[in-house]
């Protein structure tokens, strides 16, 4: 089988080229992706060149662990039936391009374990599904807390503000420091760092990825605070010690999303806890990929790009 997919060749050189599909096994699936999702964390490290090694990196490779799609061919071991609807976290199975995502493709080859049945009637937004389950990995589980502070109004800080008022728990302060991403807040308050003066957070989750802030962070924690490290940090992260010691500080790592985050997101989402509305701002052709892709980590007013497969070329 051969398929279209976005092919990054090198830094800055993206394409949409024609690949070669690996022959599905018994427990595979085979699912036409109807939309994919861009990373502006991760994969705009790979796009730019930036990205410190990672496992399974390399060029030419195929982006994109955002996808949603329906099965067309499923194996004799399958637990679905084609005709399907699932959310795919990437895929591997293509003949000499990496795969280190593999989401961004017409169609790909993927074991049924990694996916998720979905409704159908989530359209475009069911691309969202690991950035939501991502966010719900940061807050949930023993020994975590929610936040009341988060850094970042894009994609991941609307979905960690919503999940915290899904929770029940009372609704964050979120720091914006652009107007343009200040807007569309529903049940919280977004207010530019400069204009708060509270000092006495007791859970600040950082969306920004701006390892810089750490030490003003700490400075807004009471004792024994907790800063949540969510976003995606390409160079070491440093901060005073001092401050840090006398506040007792606490940092946590939080990492990608698990199995049951992807579940018990899904469930949010169809009883209608957790909104997705509003934080696709972008849609483009795949056969526009160069272009959506550039806009995606450009744009300052763009907080997700989703790619169209329904007309690749």
């Amino acid at each position: 089988m051969q398929t279209h997919a976005v092919v990054l060749n090198a830094p800055k050189t993206l394409a949409l080229e024609t690949v070669a599909l690996t022959s599905p096994g018994p427990d595979d699936l085979v699912v036409e992706i109807a939309h994919s999702g861009i990373s502006t964390g991760t994969e705009k490290l790979f796009w730019s060149g930036d990205m410190p090694p990672f496992p399974g990196m390399g060029y030419p490779l195929i982006p994109g662990y955002e996808a949603s799609g329906e099965v067309v061919e499923v194996g004799p071991n399958s637990r679905y039936k084609v005709g399907d609807h699932v959310f795919v976290p990437g895929a591997n199975c293509y003949d000499g391009v990496f795969g280190l995502f593999g989401g961004a493709t017409r169609r790909l080859v993927t074991d049924q374990d990694r996916v998720t049945r979905i409704d159908p009637a989530h359209g475009a937004e069911g691309a969202l599904l690991a950035l939501a389950a991502t966010a719900r990995h940061a807050m949930a589980g023993l020994d975590k807390s929610v936040p009341d502070l988060i850094v970042g109004h894009g994609v991941l800080g609307r979905l960690l503000a919503r999940l915290t008022i899904a929770a029940g728990a009372p609704a964050p302060t979120v720091w914006e420091i652009d107007p343009d991403r200040a807007a569309g807040a529903d049940g919280y308050e977004v207010v530019h760092p400069d204009k708060d003066e509270r000092r006495d957070y007791k859970s600040i989750y950082d969306a920004s990825g701006n390892g810089g802030l750490l030490n003003d962070l700490v400075g807004r924690i009471v004792k024994g605070g907790e800063i949540v490290l969510a976003g995606f940090y390409t160079q070491p992260l440093q901060f005073s010690f001092p401050p840090a010691f006398m506040k007792e500080a606490r940092f946590r790592v939080a990492a990608e999303w698990a199995r049951e985050d992807l579940t018990a997101t899904r469930t949010l989402v169809e009883n209608g806890a957790l909104s997705l509305d509003g934080l696709i701002t972008h849609q483009a052709a795949a056969s526009d990929a160069p272009g959506a892709y550039r806009t995606a980590f450009e744009d300052p007013t763009c907080l997700k790009m989703i790619l169209n497969w329904e007309t690749p070329s």
